[in-house]
């Protein structure tokens, strides 16, 4: 965990967590895009929106771009430069998301295994102060990540090309909290077939 500066309390720290699912690539190693990818028979994009609001985020907004879905539960943006990478949806998610909501929990489609438990994990450790958090499994940072407003526009400049918060969060080492989630899910993602086959045999 990191020491005591990453922890403040303030009028951001007391507004609601956000949700926020980056779902619009084309899934090109895949076949298709990952958003509409039934796993376990329902949808990933669907998956996610149902991860980030049983873990206590409200809204959740998902970005879309290779693939125009209905999703239940969720305000849905569409990113018309998701061909550019990752960087644009979470700049357009951050966009989108509502002034009161004071921190967000970024998570991303094709991480079937990452669930509430993670993303409640996460919005507790906002609700104690934590203004950057993110999950590791076994002393490994992956996903989900959550950024408090105050930071939203630094995060959105950085995110470039095919990349998240991960350069944010490399920049500013001393404000991110570690939120370890070890036995609350696995971050492992699809990318090909290959990795569809090798999950889709295995428990959450």
């Amino acid at each position: 965990m990191s020491g005591p500066g990453t922890r403040r309390r303030g009028p951001a720290a007391d507004r609601g967590c956000a949700g926020l699912l980056l779902a619009a690539g084309a899934g090109t190693r895949l076949g298709g895009p990952k958003a509409v990818l039934e796993f376990g028979g329902e949808r990933l994009v669907d998956r996610g929106v149902r991860a980030l609001r049983d873990g206590g985020c409200h809204p959740v907004v998902v970005v879309l771009g290779a693939a125009a879905v209905q999703v239940r539960g969720a305000v849905t943006v569409h990113n018309p430069g998701w061909s550019s990478g990752m960087g644009s949806s979470l700049r357009a998610g951050l966009d989108a998301l509502p002034p009161e909501a004071g921190q967000v929990v970024v998570a991303l489609v094709d991480q079937p295994f990452v669930g509430p438990e993670a993303v409640g994990r996460l919005v507790r450790a906002g609700r104690e102060g934590a203004r950057v958090a993110v999950a590791t499994y076994g002393g490994a940072r992956r996903n989900p990540v959550l950024i408090g407003r105050e930071h939203f526009a630094e995060v959105a400049r950085l995110a470039v090309g095919d990349v998240g918060a991960r350069p944010f969060l490399r920049a500013h080492p001393g404000l991110v909290t570690e939120v370890p989630c070890d036995g609350l899910g696995d971050p492992a993602d699809i990318d090909t077939p290959a990795d569809l086959a090798r999950l889709s045999g295995r428990s959450p």
